[in-house]
């Protein structure tokens, strides 16, 4: 669910490809990370253009057992979520909030005013080496509405390799 040209709401069923790439050790003094550079494309279903692209890293800090996940929108949207994870966990979420000086959101002079994104939250359930799935709750404060507008995302994606 999105908000749509009018500032209603829409629906898109959509096709997206996440590719991966390790990046492997990054040292931060004494910090060390372990990451993988990613992007995602989604396409609403019958479309050839993108309707939706993001580039970023997901990052775990196993010093402090968290998993990040950084990206931009091209939209002019830059966003830093974290949450406390365990290696063995399956199911985890990332939180971010605006205002918050270490899981945050930053935008342009126009999302800011219309489209404001106050919070961000992931879940992410592996279900097996080859597949997981997401659900996002991207939230907007958008003038004229009392109540935030809840835009969503849920998908399952599967490994494909070659």
């Amino acid at each position: 669910m999105a908000p749509s040209d009018d500032r209603g709401t829409e629906l898109n069923k959509f096709r997206e490809r996440i590719t991966f790439e390790p990046i492997g050790q990054v040292s931060n003094h004494e910090q060390v990370l372990y990451g993988l550079r990613y992007a995602t494309v989604a396409r609403r279903i019958g479309e050839t253009d993108p309707f939706h692209e993001e580039v970023g890293y997901w990052l775990w800090d196993p010093g402090e057992r968290q998993v990040l996940r950084c990206f931009i929108v091209p939209r002019g949207v830059a966003l830093i979520a974290g949450g406390t994870v365990e290696p063995t966990d399956t199911t985890f979420s990332l939180v971010a909030e605006a205002g918050s000086g270490t899981y945050g959101i930053c935008s342009n002079r126009f999302l800011e005013k219309e489209f404001k994104t106050v919070r961000y939250e992931l879940t992410v359930t592996v279900l097996d080496k080859n597949r997981f799935h997401y659900k996002e709750n991207t939230q907007l404060r958008m003038p004229g509405q009392t109540d935030l507008f809840h835009h969503t995302d849920e998908n399952t994606l599967t490994r494909v390799t070659g």
